[in-house]
């Protein structure tokens, strides 16, 4: 069983390596479809756009070598593990993107974990109250969530809780200027904290409640289940005992598969709550047409889901031990 458990592992790791690869080919040539360059964003933020001024910076960049020499350079940093230098700001990529990449990190595990109790705990509870007016009320809050775009909702969360009702910040991470440590610096994180990341937890949470539901239905008509029933054992216990540990499957690979999406939609939650993450860092480096950055950025946030996938892996491996084997 032991050596089954550590060869599904090794499987699994092999098979990161030409993923990551081809990921990231396939973000160099999209990325290098986008007209425009640094060269040209800094040469006019400089008040010097002459056609020599832009040559030169294009040659310091290496803009000006052919797209495959470009390539070749680009693989061969990545298998040094070095992303190179942003061109705008002028210091490593790495150093950038481990400065805000902690920030994204604690807002997406706090949506994605939001989503996932929240939604397991109402899918369970509509499941188990079938027809009741608790289901119908479950199914249409989870379709309404679903359909409201996430930018709108994030607007009328910050006019209620932080304009109208004052209670919650609209914005940022910390208080401008609070240079607080422990308790009090984790309490202020925490109370910017909530707008967004239940801004983005609400979508999967619809999309999970559904999607538990019907698994719970499904589980809870199942042969085992009946016979826990015919034993006299208490409904709750049949539940969530017996049942949910079944019905939760579909959610853990749906939230495995679902986090790159999630990592995709902090860029606009980032944008709407002015949170200092891996999504403000992508849309400057767009504007800015700042490709090193850019394609560091995309590299890492690929490394995160494929890590996040590989532990999706192991964790449904654990819950159904017969995945291990095939």
């Amino acid at each position: 069983m032991r050596s089954a458990s550590l060869g599904f592992v090794l499987r699994r790791l092999v098979q990161m390596v030409p993923v990551l690869l081809a990921i990231a080919s396939l973000n160099f040539f999209l990325v290098h479809l986008a007209p425009g360059d640094a060269a040209e964003i800094i040469a006019g933020q400089s008040g010097n756009a002459t056609p020599e001024f832009i040559a030169g910076l294009r040659h310091d960049f290496g803009l000006d070598r052919p797209l495959q020499q470009q390539f070749f350079i680009f693989v061969g940093r990545l298998l040094r593990f070095d992303l190179g230098y942003s061109a705008v700001q002028q210091v490593p990529v790495i150093s950038l993107i481990l400065d805000r990449l902690p920030a994204t990190l604690l807002l997406m595990l706090t949506a994605i974990t939001l989503a996932i109790v929240l939604g397991v705990a109402l899918g369970v509870a509509s499941a188990r109250m079938r027809g009741t007016w608790v289901d119908h009320a479950i199914s249409v809050g989870a379709m309404v969530f679903y359909a409201v775009p996430v930018f709108w909702l994030g607007l009328m969360l910050i006019v209620l809780f932080s304009i109208v009702l004052g209670i919650l910040p609209s914005g940022g991470m910390s208080e401008i200027g609070n240079a607080g440590t422990g308790i009090d610096h984790a309490l202020d994180v925490l109370r910017h904290l909530i707008l967004p990341a239940f801004t983005m937890a609400l979508f999967y949470l619809a999309l999970y409640t559904r999607v538990m539901r019907t698994s719970m239905l499904k589980v809870l008509s199942l042969e085992y289940i009946i016979a826990a029933r015919a034993k006299g054992l208490p409904e709750s216990a049949i539940a969530w005992r017996h049942a949910v540990p079944n019905a939760i499957l579909p959610i853990v690979t749906l939230a495995g598969v679902q986090f790159g999406h999630l990592l995709g939609g902090s860029i606009l939650i980032e944008t709407v709550f002015g949170w200092p993450g891996l999504g403000r860092l992508v849309f400057d480096a767009l504007l800015q047409r700042d490709m090193n950055l850019l394609l560091g950025i995309l590299f890492v946030s690929s490394v995160v889901v494929v890590l996040v996938n590989f532990a999706v892996d192991l964790l449904y491996g654990f819950l159904d031990p017969r995945i291990v084997h095939k």
